[in-house]
């Protein structure tokens, strides 16, 4: 009896031995296994059947496909496209199955006819054809198509909608090919996203980065809550987790920037499953690196997120003429799925899916997908250079851009990249001398841009760039020479297009989220805006140069006072400074560089706040909202502006900043960096 036991447990090594080395062959000749440790997946593999154990196999059950590796299964509605079922580790399906099968995993658009209401399409295929089906990998095509007679029912826009599960794989790949022919109508395109809704009884624990993960309230959660100011905000009176009664959940608290958002997702702790979605690659995204976006939020959702409006307003909306061609690859993205023992810590997972995210940057770009839009890395070009700054009022020498962000988009003006939508956008940040690799470039004409953290306003190289098969440009070194018309005064905040390092208050004790008590992102409580009635009662910010710091005397967002009743206030900042002598014959400039601006207009005089007409005024501009959606910076604005030397007094001065607006509490914008300069020294 025992030696038997013996023989059978030798046996189930030496099988084990040889599926691990099988995998290890398969990735020695040609194939990569796309999966991190071996240990997540193989309880869900039938030892017993070997022609499951690796082969990729499809199946067609009355209105839906099957795709299916033996580690995950994929069921999509037909024609429709959409993703009814995910089973994994023996749970079989972890997206929501309390939800109509076409609310679970799904793509959508948001789209109007110029000066007409917003609609949202579903994009639901008409057709599917498998495009690859083998023992290796197979990748589904779910095809949308627009014409004329079809007129509002759906977007002007064809969609060819993929799905690819590769051999070994812990997961599934999701891309779009948007299109748009010659001679279609005008429209305006604000949003392009997939969306997974997963088990509400399984998954509670949510991660976006190393520091900002939580147990999560429910959707049930949510609705039982008192709403705030707007809708997404909820404060949660009668959760299902006791520890959770009156916290804020908004799921415009867990945004990050573009260039950070590659991986985040959900931990189950029983069963220990993690489902995460993972962005190899920023190139088909939209409004360049630091443009913020969604993640995942309470419900419990996933988002990838293409296009969005967020943080930015319907200007940087997608916005076709009429007769306007187009097209766009959107992905691909990566599902991925993970799992450990029970006796594992769940938190593990996140760590595993970092790892995974590295794999998937590893195979960028993709060698698998099968539509011709989707080009390899050898149809692609590669950019090359050093940036350098001069500001000869810092240094008499040039100065390495370090840390530059270095960017390809679209052509355009000076700046122009914050606001591009339609094409692809190439980022890399340099090194600590200015020198910059861009990699992978799709073949195309480009301007290339850049931004510099520590001085104000935007870089762009004067020649056109044309990106060929194979392309490898070496460009000379480059210059860029920020706004500057003399020597600096005095300088409030730091410019690197956020309001981060001004004084972000602490949050009502009776509106907080304990996730960003104590945390760098402070910024993202809810009802910050509040706090500046609070802190000043009756009379505005008022900093003395020379005496009051920034980091603790200069409100992070200049907003109104709330007055009650619904009423607001507009507000004057006063900037106080001494000025001797005076060159009465010259120009001074001030340097206004804004992080964000909602709805605002912001008015300038100088030495008399009384007068009728200001000095400057910028106008009613920004849509971004970051002030209510809890983001540090939106849209990025400069504006320099002369005031005449014999308007400033020999001693004491001051500038007075008005924000106008006061119809709501959420018109306000934020400063990057403010910078008072003498008349040059030429």
């Amino acid at each position: 009896m025992k030696k038997s036991s013996v023989n059978l447990t030798v046996c189930f090594i030496a099988m084990v031995v040889v599926v691990v080395s099988f995998f290890f062959c398969l990735g020695h000749n040609g194939y990569r296994i796309r999966t991190s440790p071996v240990r997540r997946y193989l309880s869900n593999i039938d030892i017993n059947n070997s022609s499951r154990l690796f082969n990729v196999t499809l199946q067609r059950k009355g209105g839906y496909v099957i795709m299916d590796n033996g580690i995950v299964q994929v069921t999509l509605s037909t024609p429709d496209g959409d993703v009814v079922g995910l089973s994994y580790n023996g749970i079989p399906n972890i997206l929501e199955t309390n939800n109509e099968e076409q609310n679970r995993g799904y793509w959508d658009a948001v789209w109007n006819n110029p000066d007409e209401p917003i609609a949202t399409d579903r994009l639901k295929g008409e057709s599917y054809e498998v495009i690859i089906g083998n023992e290796e990998q197979l990748e589904i095509s779910f095809n949308k198509t627009w014409s004329i007679g079809k007129g509002n029912e759906t977007a002007p826009v064809n969609v060819d909608k993929r799905y690819v599960l590769l051999r070994g794989s812990s997961g599934f790949y999701c891309y779009a090919i948007f299109e748009r022919p010659i001679g279609w109508p005008q429209i305006e395109m604000d949003q392009v996203r997939i969306v997974f809704k997963l088990q509400s009884q399984m998954f509670d624990y949510m991660a976006v980065s190393d520091d900002r993960q939580r147990v999560m309230p429910t959707m049930r959660d949510r609705e039982n809550g008192e709403p705030l100011a707007f809708p997404e905000a909820v404060l949660l009176t009668n959760p299902s987790n006791e520890e959770l009664r009156g916290e804020v959940d908004d799921k415009y608290q867990y945004s990050t920037e573009d260039k950070d958002n590659q991986v985040h997702g959900w931990i189950s702790s029983d069963p220990p499953v993690g489902f995460w979605m993972i962005t190899p690659s920023d190139e088909f995204r939209v409004a360049g690196p630091v443009k913020q976006d969604l993640t995942s939020h309470a419900g419990p959702i996933t988002l990838s997120m293409f296009v969005s409006t967020h943080y930015a307003g319907k200007d940087i909306g997608m916005r076709f003429a009429a007769g306007e061609p187009w097209k766009k690859v959107f992905g691909p993205v990566f599902v991925y799925l993970n799992s450990v023992s029970p006796e594992e810590d769940s938190l593990s997972l996140w760590e595993d899916a970092k790892q995974q995210l590295a794999i998937e940057i590893n195979e960028w770009p993709y060698t698998f997908p099968q539509s011709e839009d989707f080009p390899s890395s050898a149809q692609r070009g590669s950019v090359a250079g050093q940036l350098f700054v001069r500001d000869r009022y810092i240094s008499s020498r040039l100065m390495r851009a370090s840390n530059a962000f270095v960017g390809l988009a679209l052509p355009g003006p000076v700046g122009s990249w914050q606001a591009e939508t339609k094409g692809y956008q190439f980022w890399t940040q340099a090194d600590n001398h200015g020198n910059f690799l861009i990699n992978n470039i799709r073949v195309g004409v480009y301007n290339l841009y850049a931004f510099v953290p520590g001085f104000i306003g935007d870089y762009k190289y004067e020649a056109n760039i044309t990106i060929e098969f194979g392309s490898e440009i070496n460009l000379d070194e480059m210059v860029f020479d920020p706004p500057r018309q003399g020597p600096t005064i005095w300088e409030i905040g730091f410019p690197d297009r956020t309001a981060a390092e001004f004084y972000v208050p602490d949050p009502y004790p009776t509106l907080m989220n304990k996730l960003y008590n104590n945390h760098a992102d402070k910024f993202r409580q809810y009802g910050l805006w509040e706090r500046y009635a609070a802190i000043y009662p009756n009379n505005d910010l008022v900093f003395t140069v020379g005496v009051d710091d920034y980091k603790v005397d200069w409100f992070y967002a200049h907003v109104n006072r709330n007055m009650g009743n619904q009423t607001y206030e507009a507000t004057t900042w006063e900037i106080r400074f001494l000025l001797q002598p005076v060159n009465q014959t010259t120009n001074y400039t001030l340097q206004i560089a804004l992080a964000s601006a909602a709805e605002c207009e912001l008015q300038v005089r100088l030495n008399n706040r009384e007068s009728e007409q200001p000095g400057f005024s910028t106008g009613r501009i920004g849509k971004d909202n970051a002030i209510a959606r809890h983001g540090i910076h939106g849209l990025y604005w400069l504006y320099s502006i002369p005031f005449p030397g014999d308007q400033f007094l020999q001693g004491n001065n001051s500038i007075y900043l008005t924000q106008a607006r006061s119809e709501s509490p959420f018109e306000g914008l934020m400063y990057d960096y403010i910078r008072l300069e003498a008349p040059s020294l030429t």
